[in-house]
């Protein structure tokens, strides 16, 4: 069977969505058709999804703090997991507690991590974000 031209009919006739969609019967879909209602994501689809997501965190950080690769590995994955919780828009609003990152006041970072309004909101993922930062 010729699956290239499979799929150029699917796509035609089950539309391309980059985003959640309600298909015709009312269904949540995204992509060419996928129902995500009865089907789901399989654990290789959601782990793809996850490395995709990964890549644009760290390019954000590479864009948008380039001093963030000289923090040890622990401190990156701090990081970089506060930016894949908030984006990053709302982490750069984080100033202070990044200004203390940039000069590797860790301390100071992980007060500024668990003062905020972020740190409420996610309990225990800030404590352990906070600590990893402070500690290394």
């Amino acid at each position: 069977m010729n699956t290239d031209l499979l799929a150029q009919e699917l796509e035609r006739d089950e539309g391309k969505k980059n985003m959640l969609y309600r298909d015709s019967l009312g269904i949540w879909s995204i992509g060419i058709g996928r129902n995500l209602q009865d089907r789901g994501l399989s654990d290789d689809e959601i782990l793809y999804l996850l490395k995709n997501d990964m890549n644009i965190v760290f390019a954000a950080l590479d864009t948008s703090l380039p001093w963030w690769r000289a923090m040890t590995e622990n401190r990156q994955r701090a990081l970089a997991n506060m930016c894949f919780n908030l984006g990053i828009n709302r982490l750069l609003g984080f100033k202070n507690t990044l200004l203390s990152m940039s000069q590797g006041d860790y301390a100071a970072a992980a007060a500024g991590m668990l003062a905020s309004r972020w740190a409420t909101q996610v309990g225990d993922r800030a404590k352990r974000l906070a600590a990893m930062m402070e500690q290394g």
